[in-house]
């Protein structure tokens, strides 16, 4: 892989109304990958790593709305991270060495990050 790949969240309107009262919107959601990085952005919140850190990815869904829209979620069973524009599937990414993401301190490092892109197969297919 050499160019950089972007991948778009795809939103689904509940989840666009919920999102853009944080600041996400389509325009700032992404997901970009190349040969040597790998980076995710929901509005204010930010992923990156070096590509890597990947080890693992696999397809996951569906998600319950109140557990997923709006702003970027952290699970407090295992600190993972969702930045979820859909309640219908995604794409779950496992890091070898946890990610900053949700906080701007840095305090917190996710092991795990779920995301809603359009066309995930694709996203999978590049990541594993």
């Amino acid at each position: 892989m050499n160019a950089a790949q972007r991948f778009e969240f795809r939103f689904d309107p509940a989840y666009r109304r919920a999102a853009a009262i944080f600041g996400v919107r389509p325009s700032n959601a992404w997901i970009e990958l190349d040969a040597g990085r790998f980076e995710a952005r929901y509005g204010p919140w930010r992923v990156s790593t070096p590509r890597s850190n990947v080890v693992r990815a696999s397809i996951t869904g569906p998600y319950a709305m109140w557990k997923t829209a709006g702003p970027a979620r952290l699970a407090i069973t295992d600190k993972g991270l969702t930045f979820a524009s859909n309640g219908d599937r995604g794409v779950l990414i496992d890091f070898e060495t946890p990610v900053t993401g949700l906080d701007r301190l840095g305090l917190l490092h996710h092991p795990e990050l779920t995301v809603t892109v359009a066309g995930p197969e694709r996203l999978l297919e590049a990541l594993n």
